[in-house]
């Protein structure tokens, strides 16, 4: 019980040493994992173009009412891997041609994306995910105007979805058990809205006018969430329990990143390199505590209350907060990355970290994808 208590407490408050230079794997292998992974998803792409299914159900499931919850399922995996397909569009000459085939599925299907039901707000996460890879898509057919303009049009009905969808008190959140009203009125969590804000971010390169009412209700929302430290607790009905075991560093490894991101890109001025550096040393050095979640079926039982779907998540994350360094101040994080994420391969070249129907093989791949894409040198 003691070894137990000084285990909890050293993962909260110990001080880290220096992060260790360790030998990398070369970008060929990289490479090869990462065809491995784009071979898996080309395969298992549905015929109308999407990713993921309701099926491979198992007794335990997480409340998902149909079908509302399951079209936000797919649409956000569906974009995820979108997303991760274009990143890496020069590994595989077939990627090409499953974009073209995923394109008219966002056209018909995205403008339909509601939540399920008043408590049930899993669009959020299709809403977002959905922005980054209609900006992609911009990006991939640069030579088609007319269909650039279509994407544009995609984001911003998105982005009214998401000022519909902004709980009373601002940012997001995926549940609003309490209250169950029209304009949602629950408990916002921070790193469901570091996701939105990092999407919104991104799509500023394509000229859109950013909705500035609600981005700065969401930015306050997660400045009411973060710790001294640079933790960020779950949700914002947390904080008068900050130091619950979910809290602390142990368990914000997952969303500290996608966090500090969020806030560095819209303007707070504590999110600096070094900030940045320290959470990916945290990452790597205290992967365990991430891990132990990692393919366990009921969300939150691992210590520190770490769910089995933030391990990708957040490496995805840290692939991105590395990419805000400078080139020479990335290679020390660049091969830990790689080395963790090309150990958890599996055999048919997928990555999954929570069984979630049939969309946890799609997603983990296409975070898998685009943190190993950010370890090439």
């Amino acid at each position: 019980m003691l070894g137990a208590l000084l285990l909890f407490l050293i993962a909260g408050h110990a001080e880290l040493p220096a992060l260790e230079p360790i030998k990398g794997l070369s970008n060929r292998a990289i490479k090869k994992s990462l065809r491995r992974g784009i071979d898996f998803l080309i395969q298992d792409q549905n015929k109308d173009g999407s990713w993921g299914t309701p099926h491979r159900t198992k007794s335990l499931n997480i409340y998902a009412p149909v079908p509302g919850a399951h079209h936000a399922f797919r649409a956000a995996v569906t974009s995820l891997c979108t997303s991760a397909l274009i990143e890496n569009a020069r590994l595989n000459r077939r990627i090409r041609h499953a974009v073209d085939r995923v394109v008219p599925w966002f056209e018909a299907e995205l403008p339909k994306v509601k939540r399920a039901t008043p408590a049930a707000l899993y669009n959020v996460w299709a809403h977002a995910y959905s922005i980054q890879a209609l900006v992609r898509l911009h990006r991939h057919y640069s030579k088609e105007p007319d269909r650039q303009e279509k994407f544009k049009e995609l984001i911003r009905l998105q982005m009214q979805y998401l000022e519909r969808y902004e709980l009373v008190d601002g940012g997001w959140s995926y549940y609003d058990f309490q209250y169950r009203t029209q304009k949602p009125g629950g408990s916002s969590s921070s790193f469901t809205t570091a996701t939105v804000l990092i999407a919104l971010d991104e799509a500023r390169e394509l000229g859109l006018d950013m909705p500035e009412k609600f981005i700065k209700r969401a930015v306050a929302s997660i400045r009411r969430q973060q710790k001294p430290d640079l933790t960020y607790l779950y949700g914002d009905y947390f904080r008068y329990y900050p130091m619950s075991s979910i809290n602390r560093p142990g368990g914000s490894l997952g969303r500290s990143q996608a966090c500090n991101l969020a806030m560095r890109r819209w303007g707070d001025k504590k999110i600096t390199n070094e900030v940045l550096k320290e959470w990916l040393a945290r990452l790597i050095q205290r992967n365990g505590w991430l891990s132990i979640g990692r393919k366990r079926p009921v969300p939150h039982e691992a210590w520190f209350a770490v769910a089995g779907y933030f391990y990708y998540y957040g490496h995805y994350y840290a692939g991105l907060c590395m990419e805000e360094l400078p080139k020479k101040e990335r290679r020390i994080y660049q091969p830990h990355l790689a080395r963790i994420i090309c150990d958890l391969q599996e055999k048919d070249g997928s990555w999954w970290d929570y069984p979630l129907y049939n969309y946890h093989q799609q997603y983990g791949t296409a975070f898998a994808l685009m943190t190993l894409k950010r370890c090439l040198k």
